[in-house]
């Protein structure tokens, strides 16, 4: 009896493994449709108060549907079957098997089928890891691969640059807000130019092309710690009618590892907004060196 217990306690631990109650049919079919044969999940029904689903994956698709023979590309989705598990005051078991046991447990139900497949078309195969969270890991993976692939072609647009602040170790949205207020107070306001805004594998490069304040800056993507949009939400008035969102990113001054810089610019181009460039350094630049 000390093996059988050890079974059903495997049993119980898998079980945050393979019941899914909150994902739908359609979640259930991604999940399942490249795994092999015996690999299934539970949810709660949504179509039956009370009951549950089994969606497993199995070898072959049912012959209604090979006879109605549908395009190719959608077998694999075939190939995941749905079954009813209803509760009643005798226990669970799979609807519409009058030859299937009543069980006392979710737990015991799916335990029972991994040993011998009763009515299901193969036996259940438990789990040893969360299908959900390797199907988000796939997805970072992914996200991941285009950023690299987006930083490879790089990014490039227009904005205002508004000038540098110098913040001792200050960093993150502090820094960007108070390199703003600072640069917003002075009186008369600095001088600003349109510069050319590159985001690279290597890092941000800024091209004044009219040659007004400097001609070339460039900082690596190892300096770059950290970009937003100004935390208060305040705008930069270009002339006296439009306004333009301030964004900035804080980079390590150079030949220092304490000393910050906040480099300060606004929106030049309603297609290019501050947030979309904030987005890309973030994320694709600064997230994929850290990695």
């Amino acid at each position: 009896s000390g093996s059988k217990q050890d079974t059903v306690k495997f049993v119980q631990d898998t079980s945050k493994f393979w019941y899914k109650p909150d994902i739908s049919r359609d979640q259930a079919i991604a999940l399942l449709k490249d795994k092999e044969p015996g690999s299934f999940i539970v949810r709660d029904s949504h179509s039956f108060r009370g009951a549950y689903g089994l969606a497993m994956k199995v070898a072959t698709p049912p012959p209604s549907v090979v006879h109605h023979s549908k395009k190719v590309g959608d077998l694999s989705s075939e190939l995941v079957r749905h079954f009813l598990i209803e509760c009643t005051p005798k226990g669970v078991r799979l609807k519409g098997c009058p030859n299937e046991p009543y069980f006392g447990s979710l737990t015991a139900l799916v335990c029972q089928h991994s040993i011998t497949p009763l009515a299901l078309p193969c036996k259940l195969i438990l789990p040893d890891r969360d299908s959900l969270e390797e199907l988000n890991d796939a997805s970072a993976q992914t996200a991941t691969n285009s950023a690299a692939e987006l930083l490879k072609q790089g990014a490039a647009c227009n904005v205002w640059f508004l000038g540098s602040v110098e913040l001792e170790s200050l960093t993150g949205q502090q820094a960007v807000q108070k390199a703003t207020t600072l640069t917003l107070s002075m009186d008369p306001p600095p001088p600003s130019t349109v510069v050319h805004f590159k985001v690279s594998a290597q890092g941000i490069t800024l091209t004044d092309n009219q040659r007004k304040l400097f001609f070339r800056r460039h900082y690596a993507v190892n300096t770059v710690i950290f970009c937003s949009l100004d935390p208060l939400g305040r705008k930069w008035t270009r002339d006296s009618v439009s306004t333009a969102k301030i964004f900035g990113f804080v980079a390590k001054k150079s030949q220092s590892e304490t000393e910050n810089v906040c480099h300060l610019f606004a929106e030049h181009d309603p297609e290019q907004p501050a947030s979309a460039i904030v987005n890309f350094v973030s994320k694709v630049m600064i997230g994929s060196h850290k990695k």
